[in-house]
């Protein structure tokens, strides 16, 4: 067994674990010289317990890529059990203000650097110029390339000035899919001017000086049949050559089903290695022994070479270095400044009386995970009934709470018949009900109290709390 070449796999790996502490079987990886770990809301239970957790990380493997998804709004993992702090990239999208972007990423930065993590898996750069987009959404900072590029540009420079590394994500782009890659591999045709619109927001994290960037598990048909994560066609000829970026390259997560359906993980990891990622991503339920074993193999046999492994591990040894941690004075108001700015509102939507928060809940994208905050939470005296796709009766509802104002809250209507159907129901039934869209408001129902939020995120609702508290109160 060559111990140089199990180093040097082991450093182009990010896995993930179980637990609030370092379990036993990650120990040989780390001394091994694990290039990474991945942190998900199930390793998360304070700051306290994160600090013990990231400072016996480092102190057993230093240097070690330490990462989160952290985007503020609906994906956060600092903040998973009560809602993100900070609005997410949509709605900063809509309040369109690049440095309010800066400030809130490089407040993002500071808290995930006071936890000791040291690479954020974000900005999204994707434009998500498809409404039907199941995986994206809110998550984007909206449908134009041009503000999209300003404001990922804007990120970058904020979380990046905290000491904290930025990923933008998912290159080429994710935007114009109708499928989830945690579910299926995704196909968008090659078209030229789409996709110089999609990459637009990539240059400009470029340009900004982004330490990685995260690959997409979709396939551009016309171009390359493999999926962005193994074509080298993509990463090395587009990302690498053409847009000239010689930072780290991350795959998304091996085991999601674009990748581990198709050709597997192992084999994916070796693929994707050799097209120019440089750090691969284990995501939730990977351990790290088949694909390292698989990249050891690759390298033995030939088909893999040495040089393109010792560089990847480089590049990953390489991204945590010089990273400084400036102290930042933390504004415990600015994401509720920033989620206040971007509400949309149409009509009079203050409750004249105490409201009964009827929430439609659509399936979770696995990105986001089930959320357990909502409006109700924030209001006031509110009374809370959380509803899926059942069969529901809002008339029924609507007279079981007659002395209430009904304040009705969906998420991405526009994609759910169900949620659509069971708003106009619930408007026939009780008039003065407010509707509340807390994704991307391409459908509003004929009412004239509509409030949109552009996100979930804890900072979103209370803004919009404000709004709807009953004068009464």
């Amino acid at each position: 067994m060559n111990a140089e070449l199990d180093r040097l796999a082991a450093g182009t790996l990010l896995a993930g674990f179980e637990g609030t502490s370092v379990p036993a079987s990650l120990h040989r990886w780390l001394d091994l010289g694990l290039g990474g770990v991945c942190l998900f809301a199930r390793n998360v239970e304070s700051p306290e317990q994160l600090v013990a957790l990231t400072t016996e990380l480092e102190a057993r493997r230093p240097g070690l890529v330490i990462s989160i998804d952290e985007e503020g709004g609906d994906v956060t993992r600092l903040e998973a059990r009560e809602g993100s702090s900070y609005p997410g990239n949509w709605a900063l999208g809509v309040a369109d203000d690049q440095g309010l972007t800066e400030r809130v990423a490089a407040a993002i930065g500071a808290e995930l650097r006071a936890v000791g993590v040291n690479l954020d898996l974000a900005p999204v750069a994707d434009v998500n110029v498809n409404p039907s987009n199941p995986i994206v959404g809110v998550r984007s900072f909206g449908a134009d390339p041009e503000l999209v590029a300003r404001h990922v540009g804007a990120f970058v420079t904020g979380l990046q000035s905290s000491g904290v590394a930025a990923c933008a994500k998912h290159f080429p782009g994710h935007g114009d899919t109708v499928e989830d890659s945690h579910l299926a591999l995704p196909t968008v045709e090659r078209d030229d001017a789409a996709m110089a619109a999609a990459l637009m927001p990539f240059l400009a994290a470029i340009e900004a000086g982004v330490r990685a960037v995260m690959t997409a598990h979709i396939r551009v048909a016309g171009l390359d049949e493999a999926p962005a994560t193994l074509s080298r066609e993509l990463l090395t000829g587009v990302l690498r050559t053409e847009l000239g970026f010689d930072g780290v390259v991350v795959s998304d997560a091996l085991e999601m089903r674009a990748v581990s359906g198709t050709v597997g993980v192992e084999e994916g990891g070796v693929r994707s290695l050799g097209a120019g990622a440089d750090a691969l991503c284990l995501g939730h339920d990977l351990e790290p022994d088949a694909v390292h074993a698989a990249v050891v193999e690759a390298v033995s046999s030939g088909r893999l070479p040495e040089e393109r492994l010792r560089e990847a591990a480089a590049r990953v040894q390489g991204l945590t270095a010089e990273q400084r941690a400036p102290a930042t004075e933390r504004d415990p108001g600015l994401g509720l400044e920033a989620a206040r700015r971007a509400l949309k509102v149409d009509g009079d939507v203050g409750l004249g009386r105490p409201p009964v928060v009827v929430e439609l809940v659509p399936e979770a994208s696995i990105a986001a995970g089930d959320a357990s905050h909502g409006l109700a939470d924030s209001l006031e005296g509110a009374e809370a009934l959380r509803f899926a796709a059942e069969p529901l009766d809002p008339r029924a509802v609507a007279a079981d709470h007659f002395d209430r104002q009904l304040v009705i809250v969906v998420r991405d209507a526009h994609r759910h018949d169900w949620e659509r159907q069971t708003v106009e129901a619930f408007l026939e039934a009780a008039s003065d009900a407010v509707v509340v869209e807390v994704g991307v408001p391409v459908w509003r129902p004929e009412t004239s109290r509509f409030l949109a939020t552009h996100g979930h995120g804890r900072a979103n609702l209370l803004a919009a709390a404000e709004l709807l508290q009953p004068r009464s109160s």
